[in-house]
């Protein structure tokens, strides 16, 4: 998959306080017919976001107003929990975000997010609590320098794995980074064959 490099991410917070989102929260199981990444983000956290009748609840956080536009969704601890469906991470992305914030990222969907383009941020537990308590607080992301900044210059930095953070600036997932090396590969292959 192609997608647009991930150099930056600048934005506004919409937050999530509850712990243990799981994968079935972020997108339930009977929205997993498709292997299309396009339309799910209507999907994303369907069961919080609609009312039984179809009309949005506006109590919840990335139905409000001031959350529209917001890239960061900020977490509680143990986001992503659960199964291991990559749709989760698509109907994130296609909802419109770019990274997720956590004290707490499960791994296999830190992996699948790191795969489709969505950056997942883990952060001390008290910076994350401090981002929960104030929702639309403008973050920049800085992946090359795998940083987080806050609007008063505090710099907080976060792991990623070297790979994912090359295949995010460069807009290519796992796949499209070892087609990128074709020429390299061809020039070896024909050296070698050439002995």
């Amino acid at each position: 998959m192609s997608a647009e490099p991930l150099t930056h991410v600048r934005s506004r917070t919409v937050c999530l306080p509850e712990r243990n989102i799981d994968t079935d929260r972020i997108i339930p199981a009977r929205f997993l017919t498709t292997t299309s990444r396009e339309g799910l983000g209507k999907h994303a956290f369907n069961d919080w976001r609609w009312r039984d009748d179809g009309t949005p609840d506006p109590d919840f956080p990335l139905n409000r107003p001031e959350a529209q536009g917001a890239r960061i969704l900020v977490a509680g601890r143990n986001f992503g929990c659960g199964s291991s469906r990559e749709h989760a991470p698509w109907a994130l992305r296609d909802f419109g975000l770019r990274a997720v914030i956590s004290a707490e990222i499960a791994d296999i969907f830190r992996s699948n997010a790191l795969k489709n383009g969505l950056l997942p941020v883990v952060l001390d537990a008290a910076v994350v609590d401090e981002l929960l308590a104030t929702p639309g607080i403008e973050l920049e992301i800085d992946v090359a320098a795998a940083t987080v900044a806050l609007p008063d210059g505090r710099r907080y930095a976060f792991p990623i794995d070297g790979f994912a953070r090359t295949c995010l600036l460069e807009g290519v997932d796992q796949l499209g980074y070892l087609l990128k090396q074709t020429p390299h590969i061809q020039r070896y292959e024909d050296a070698f064959h050439a002995r």
